[in-house]
């Protein structure tokens, strides 16, 4: 996995309706989120997982987005005003070296991770973060694109996963990608 990053300008794309067709964020997410929780978004981008995650947790819950680009987070922030949730929603502006989580130790229902390990360039020092930030029986969902990540490349990073603590669940059936449903023991 490297660390060449989504351009800011395809966040569009990436938070396109249409992408709902292939891939409902509803769907995806209802099984793992529920009102009250804190949940992380990694790689947050222009919310595209965000939005839904925030209406899933409803007005007691919060949702902790990460992106390390400034104006995914702005346009998420500018989406989430206009939807009603900036209330629900922090941004977390992270590093290449840290995602910014130090604060959420042990505080964290739900994790995802969706299309954003690959371009990570320590997916294992990223994985301990959110490790960290996940109470007990807390659940992490990682998602990789099948056109961009290898199996071997996907598996690999499932690996780094568990050699931080967590245990691989599930592989859900998530459209044109490869998943895994994890779990902090």
């Amino acid at each position: 996995m490297s660390e060449k990053i989504c351009p800011w300008w395809l966040g569009y794309v990436l938070a396109s309706p249409l992408r709902r067709l292939m891939q409902n964020p509803e769907q995806i997410l209802s099984p793992f989120v529920k009102p009250g929780m804190t949940v992380v978004d990694v790689g947050s981008a222009m919310g595209f997982f965000t939005l839904p995650l925030a209406r899933l947790v409803g007005k007691d819950g919060r949702v902790i987005a990460v992106d390390v680009q400034e104006k995914m987070l702005s346009s998420l922030v500018t989406r989430a005003k206009r939807a009603g949730l900036s209330d629900r929603i922090k941004p977390v502006q992270c590093s290449f070296d840290s995602l910014g989580l130090g604060e959420m130790t042990g505080q964290t229902d739900f994790a995802l991770a969706f299309a954003v390990l690959h371009e990570m360039p320590d997916v294992q020092q990223a994985m301990k973060e959110v490790y960290a930030s996940l109470k007990p029986g807390g659940c992490l969902l990682i998602a990789e694109p099948k056109g961009h990540v290898t199996l071997t490349a996907f598996n690999e990073a499932i690996y780094k996963t568990e050699a931080c603590g967590f245990k691989h669940e599930a592989s859900p059936l998530i459209s044109k990608s490869h998943s895994a449903v994890m779990r902090k023991v």
